[in-house]
Parts: C-alpha cells; structure tokens; sequence
C-alpha cells in the first residue's frame, strides 16, 4: 500500500530533519566550548540585538520562541553566573528586564564565533546552500512569519 507523500509534507520533513541535525551540532559546539546551550545562546543574542542589552522577559519570549516563564527559568542560572542581571522598570515596578553583563557581553561575542564556526563546517558540508545563504535567510525569515 502506498502512501503519498506531498510536497508540503517532504519540505516540513526535510526542514524538521535538517533543523534537528543543525540544533545539535551548535548545541554541542557551544556546551563543548562555552558551556551554554543552543537556547542560552538564542536568549544572549536576543539579549545582544535589543536596544541597550536590555529587555522584558515577554520581549525575549517572542524572539526566542519560548514562553516567558521559560525565558525566566532559562535566566535565572544565567543571572548566578553573572551573564545577566535583572533590572526593574522605571516606569513599571512589577516589570524585570534582563540585562547583559559584561561578562555575558564576553560571553556572547565568544559564543558567536563558536556559531559561525560550527555553521561555516555546516555549510562546507552543503555547497548548494553555501552559495545562497542571504537567499536563504530571506526565505527562513517569510517561512517565520
């Protein structure tokens, strides 16, 4: 008995297969060679790009994907190492912000080279993709939205 197999079902298959091997390969870069995870480093980056290092758990959540009492319980080990601190809004108290540290700035400059280590040995591994990769970000970032 076959099954069919669209093309919108082999594209998410190969998109999930491809994801999945990419996830692991800097998730264990970045443990080996800074200690951190893949999402730590979502959260860093996310951390890095936003006005002054700064933002709400909330704004986290949606440049990460994860929910914010997930970016929370991600902070919170991050904070008792020095990454990150957490500040208080000035205009609302009930409000925490996360905050690079310069330590986390280090660490995140560090963690970034790892990245682009690990995704240059990934893209020497797939030559097609190599010579596209601005048009594949700009296809990543419709297929997000």
């Amino acid at each position: 008995m076959d099954i069919q197999r669209s093309k919108e079902q082999a594209f998410g298959l190969a998109f999930a297969g491809a994801w999945s091997r990419i996830e692991k390969r800097l998730d264990h870069s970045l443990g080996a060679v800074r200690g951190i995870s893949l999402a730590e480093f979502r959260i860093l980056r996310a951390l890095g790009d936003a006005p002054n290092a700064q933002a709400s758990r909330v704004e986290l959540a949606d440049r990460v994907g994860l929910t914010p009492s997930g970016v929370t319980r991600a902070l919170r080990p991050m904070e008792k190492l020095g990454i990150v601190s957490t500040l208080r809004s000035k205009r609302d108290a009930r409000l925490a912000i996360a905050a690079l540290t310069p330590a986390g700035r280090e660490l995140l400059n560090d963690a970034s080279g790892v990245v682009d280590d690990a995704m240059a040995l990934a893209l020497r591994r797939a030559p097609a993709a190599a010579g596209r990769v601005d048009e594949l970000i700009e296809l990543l970032d419709d297929l997000g939205r």
